[in-house]
Formats: C-alpha cells, sequence, structure tokens
C-alpha cells in the first residue's frame, strides 16, 4: 500500500511515499537493497527537498516515505507551543512507521529533521536499522558548542525565533538574506518562501524553536548504527559540534565531513544518497 498521508491525533500529515517504484521488501538484482528510509526536512523547508536524494535510493530498491511534519503539513498544525515539543515530533515519526506497516526504518533527518531524528535513536532505538543525520550535531554535543563564541552567535536567531510574534512581523523583511548568504539556492529559497505564504504555516513552524524550553531532554547515548555528514561551511552549525558527535555515539559510526554549507538535500542531493545508501548497505550486510 503506497501511503499518501497517515494521521496521529486527529491531525494528517502529507507524506510522499515511492513503494512500488522500487522493489522494497526483499533482496534484488546486485546493487539492489531492501528496506524503507523515512527523510525528515527542516526549517524552512519543505518534503520536496528529498527529492533528488531519493530518486537513486529508489532506485536501489528502497522504499522512501518523506512526510510533511507538523506545522508544516496544512492537516497538522496544532495551536500552542506545547504542541510542537519535541516528544510529539518523535511520536508523529513512530506513527508513520507504523503506518507504513515496517518494524524498523532507516531514519534520515536534516536540520530539524535531524534533531528529531537523534531523538528517534534516543527513545525508539528498536524501530530503526540506521540512522543517518545531515548538518546537524548530536544534541549534546550541540549543547556543548554553545559555550563556544562561534557557535553561541551563529545559533543567536534560535533564541530570537522564540520570541512571541515579533518573528512573523519581520521573517519575509530580514530572514530571506540571511538564507541567501548561508547558500540556499535562490529558486529553492523562493519556493520556501511562497509555502511560508501559507496560512498558519509559519508560525506553526517557528513553534518547534518556541518548544525548545519545555521539551524532554534527548542527552543520550546513540546505540544505532549512524552516519553523520556535515559540510565545512555551516552558517549555523559549527565544527566543535560536528567533531564531538562520535562521542556520542555507541554504535558503528561515520562522520562524513562535505566541502558544502548547510542546505546538503538541496545542494549535494547525490552524495547525500550515496551516504545513505553506503549506510543501509552496512547494516543490512552485517
Amino acid at each position: 500500500m503506497t501511503l499518501t498521508s497517515f494521521d496521529r491525533d486527529g491531525l494528517v500529515f502529507d507524506v510522499t511515499d515511492t513503494a512500488g517504484e522500487g522493489s522494497p521488501g526483499s533482496d534484488g538484482p546486485e546493487g539492489q537493497v531492501a528496506g524503507t528510509v523515512v527523510l525528515l526536512h527542516g526549517f524552512p523547508a519543505d518534503r520536496d527537498c528529498w527529492t533528488e536524494v531519493c530518486r537513486p535510493l529508489t532506485a536501489a530498491g528502497l522504499r522512501t516515505l518523506a512526510p510533511e511534519q507538523r506545522g508544516y503539513s496544512p492537516g497538522a498544525r496544532p495551536a500552542g507551543r506545547a504542541a510542537y515539543r519535541i516528544e510529539e515530533l518523535v511520536a508523529d515519526v513512530v506513527a508513520l512507521i507504523d503506518a507504513a506497516g515496517v518494524d524498523r526504518v532507516h531514519l534520515v533527518g536534516h536540520d530539524w529533521g535531524g534533531a528529531v531524528a537523534w531523538a528517534v535513536a534516543g527513545t525508539h532505538p528498536d524501530r530503526l536499522a540506521s540512522l543517518t543525520v545531515l548538518s546537524t550535531p548530536h544534541p549534546a554535543a550541540l549543547a556543548r558548542a554553545y559555550r563556544t563564541w562561534w557557535q553561541a552567535r551563529h545559533s543567536a536567531y534560535m533564541a530570537w525565533f522564540q520570541l512571541p510574534w515579533l518573528p512573523e512581523a519581520t521573517f519575509a523583511r530580514t530572514f530571506p538574506a540571511g538564507l541567501r548568504r548561508s547558500g540556499l539556492p535562490e529558486a529553492v529559497l523562493q519556493r520556501y518562501l511562497r509555502r511560508m505564504e501559507e496560512p498558519g504555516r509559519l508560525t506553526a513552524s517557528l513553534g518547534w524553536y518556541r518548544a525548545m524550553g519545555s521539551s524532554a531532554g534527548t542527552m543520550h547515548r546513540c546505540k544505532v548504527p549512524t552516519t553523520f555528514v556535515w559540510g565545512r561551511h555551516d552558517a549555523f552549525l559549527g565544527r566543535v559540534a560536528a567533531e564531538a558527535t562520535g562521542d556520542l555515539v555507541r554504535a558503528d559510526y561515520r562522520f562524513v565531513e562535505l566541502d558544502e554549507g548547510h542546505w546538503l538535500p538541496e545542494v549535494a542531493p547525490g552524495r547525500c544518497a550515496e551516504e545513505i545508501l553506503e549506510r543501509v548497505r552496512s547494516t543490512t550486510s552485517s
């Protein structure tokens, strides 16, 4: 069955599902691999950021599921910051896995999607066959890095986003310039900005930041086989946290440093797909 959406607690999440396009569920010809990959986007992106990443995965026989996450999907924009705590975001992912009818998935996340992916690995390791995180260090490594001037300065926007109403009032005037400087391609930026004009989407997506103070801690030691891919020119997430991430993984671990910035799914989809496939294959062959 191919999913177009799934629901949880009355919320409806749109999802792009490639079931039937590859050959998931059984080993195929040489070079093919079985399994399901779930891909979680970040801010201010959408599920379409994974389109070019998914093509090689599907060609290799994998089923891919790319949900429009809480606050982004039109049917899943609850009011109030408590609705966007990390526990709720994690539960959404588990609900998707259940709806897909599989026991375990290969989980991939970028930006905020990476933070959710780390949390799923910490709280539901039994539902994951592997983890690939793009750009976002382990939360405990990032917490350590906040003590450095570079990371504190480049994370200041997170505190700004937690203010009421003011970020919405100034977003269109101030934030696009920063996204351009960070390397987000103009055509992609314009698509994201258009989507942020949907009723309630900007406030709901900012809810992720506003819920940070009330979310449960995720400072776990990851026990899932993990690949962490980081761009050395990332404008938001620096080297200290990136290099410390391996200290928090208690399973097979691979750190990949690319000559890129923050927007890895958008600017380096082929390389992202390569690393996801390598992690999937190393897990299924072990």
